[in-house]
């Protein structure tokens, strides 16, 4: 990544809405796309040791695996929540772009306002996202 992955206004849009939804239980933020991916907030306890790389290779798989439950009885893809040891990873992608918010434990009514919340910025900036990443 030569360039920022992220418009500073949409950072800023994201932090705000990850952090009216989830408080203090926010651990990080990582937004990415096709080709590029940018931690956008660490929280100040934590390490800077994921592998970002790595974490956006699988998350990325979220572009093309939504088409799995097209027309299904469950309606249209919302997000992807993971559980593990230590906190939570929600995944919402829009359009062209994503973004991965880890948390501490919380209610699934506050995963359900993180979720919508992400989903209108991310609409919000489609448009401003480089698709074929040139």
């Amino acid at each position: 990544m030569e360039d920022e992955a992220i418009d500073p206004t949409l950072a800023e849009e994201l932090y705000s809405v990850c952090r009216t939804a989830v408080g203090d239980e926010l651990r990080s933020i990582t937004y990415f796309t096709e080709d590029d991916v940018e931690q956008v907030y660490l929280r100040s306890d934590l390490d800077r040791t994921a592998d970002l790389v790595g974490f956006a290779d699988h998350e990325r798989l979220g572009f093309h695996g939504q088409s799995a439950y097209r027309n299904t009885q469950l309606g249209e893809y919302q997000a992807t929540i993971r559980m593990f040891e230590n906190g939570y990873l929600s995944r919402v992608i829009r359009g062209p772009h994503g973004v991965w918010v880890t948390t501490d434990p919380m209610s699934m009514e506050r995963f359900e306002e993180l979720t919508s919340a992400l989903a209108a910025v991310l609409d919000e900036f489609a448009d401003g996202v480089d698709a074929d990443g040139a």
